[in-house]
């Protein structure tokens, strides 16, 4: 896992990849992995989603952003104030987290330098991939980290908050270009289905972003009961 240091690092340069992405961007375009939403509806989210994630990182109430006028300075202006209030704070200060983690809600800034750094990988998936660009250049160790984000925190906070029921399935996944295994579902489930692939297509496997039908995937076992586990809410 990178150190807090490394994500601050590596969400500064994601942040100016979205940018660099959303100024040749029609904010009309239609961005397929994200439902009905156009660029200009992801970077909306993107935006308020730092914006957010800094107010709870200092322990404050979210301030409503007014509509935005120009996407691209909004954008840049909240993806400032993230990292301007992550340096200030130190990755050892304590704010707010997600909900469902603790049983305050309360955690180390640390959370919001990995988390932010997820979100907007995805996210940066999304636009280039709207705009027929190729995916994100993250190292396959990143990506590996956005498995085990999703498997080891926002799995079990579905879980937590109810939003989902816990996968029966026993479901194995493994990365071929990084030493990744990761697993859900009972150990001794009847029904078992294994996946392997790069850890980018495992990351957009989990995150709903592509099919395990992928033809970048390889899945034996189960293949029904994998789909079938899959359409749960196991990311938000």
């Amino acid at each position: 896992m990178p150190t807090s240091d490394d994500y601050f690092v590596i969400l500064g340069e994601l942040q100016d990849e979205f940018t660099a992405a959303l100024k040749q961007a029609d904010p009309d375009l239609p961005v397929p992995s994200c439902d009905d939403w156009s660029v200009g509806d992801l970077a909306d989210h993107l935006a308020g989603v730092h914006h957010w994630a800094a107010a709870m990182a200092r322990d404050e109430d979210e301030v409503p952003l007014p509509v935005p006028l120009d996407l691209v300075a909004t954008y840049e202006a909240q993806a400032a104030e993230l990292r301007e209030t992550l340096s200030d704070l130190g990755p050892d200060a304590t704010g707010r987290i997600l909900n469902g983690l603790t049983e305050d809600g309360r955690g180390p800034a640390s959370f919001w330098f990995r988390r932010q750094v997820h979100e907007t990988l995805i996210h940066l998936w999304d636009i280039r991939t709207a705009l027929g660009l190729e995916a994100p250049e993250a190292t396959p160790e990143l990506w590996a980290d956005a498995v085990d984000e999703v498997l080891t925190v926002m799995y079990p906070r579905q879980i937590a908050l109810k939003r989902t029921r816990k996968v029966v399935t026993r479901i194995e996944l493994t990365a071929t270009d990084v030493d990744g295994t990761w697993a859900i579902g009972a150990p001794n489930a009847v029904q078992k289905a294994y996946v392997t692939g790069s850890a980018r297509d495992l990351a957009l496997l989990l995150w709903g972003r592509i099919s395990p039908r992928s033809t970048d995937l390889t899945v034996t076992g189960d293949a029904d009961a994998l789909a079938e586990a899959l359409t749960r809410a196991i990311v938000p």
